[in-house]
């Protein structure tokens, strides 16, 4: 098997992402991505060993791009820890309004995946899931804010809510009114709250 990093990899990770993302991963081939690769299906098989192995490697690719946007966007905004849960569901709801945006690719990976929990990318969406709740209760551990860890879970639930209906009413503002609803449980677990 060659290297995880060549050049030859990432185009095929790069091409899967985009048709991935796009369309779905059941609705694309692997003769598409070869095809949107610029290489033959032949390549494709020396990198990868099947169309299972490229799903998961596209998913483990989303998974620390995605965690560094979201820190950004908490990191820069200004205020308490409220304010900066509230920012990243904020910037989730403006990115939600382009019209290439086609909802969290782990989630709906997941989705097509429901009968095959054990299936390598349902693994890697996993492990996003859970990259990004411990950063989130890190995060709001060092901000003094109680039950860090299950106010962190509760938070992820109201993102991956918000996904879920913005998906079937194509509407933002759901993950809006979930930013809402999260700042108000991180403001009734903040020392010295009133809420």
């Amino acid at each position: 098997m060659p290297e995880a990093s060549s050049p030859t990899r990432k185009r095929i990770v790069d091409a899967a992402t985009k048709l991935f993302y796009a369309e779905g991963i059941g609705r694309v081939s692997v003769d598409a991505i070869a095809e949107k690769a610029g290489l033959t299906k032949r390549t494709l098989y020396y990198h990868f060993k099947s169309k299972d192995d490229l799903i998961a490697a596209y998913l483990d690719g989303r998974d620390q791009p995605n965690l560094k946007q979201m820190a950004g966007w908490f990191d820069a905004a200004e205020g308490g820890a409220d304010r900066k849960v509230e920012a990243i569901f904020t910037n989730l709801a403006r990115v939600a309004r382009h019209p290439k945006w086609k909802g969290c690719g782990f989630l709906r990976t997941a989705a097509e995946l429901a009968s095959m929990p054990g299936h390598p990318a349902v693994m890697a969406g996993s492990r996003h899931k859970t990259n990004f709740e411990k950063w989130l209760a890190a995060e709001l551990s060092a901000r003094g804010v109680t039950a860090p860890h299950m106010l962190a879970r509760e938070i992820v639930l109201l993102m991956d809510g918000a996904f879920s209906s913005m998906l079937i009413h194509h509407n933002p503002d759901y993950i809006g009114a979930a930013g809402h609803a999260a700042a108000t449980l991180v403001r009734a677990r903040t020392s010295g709250s009133q809420v």
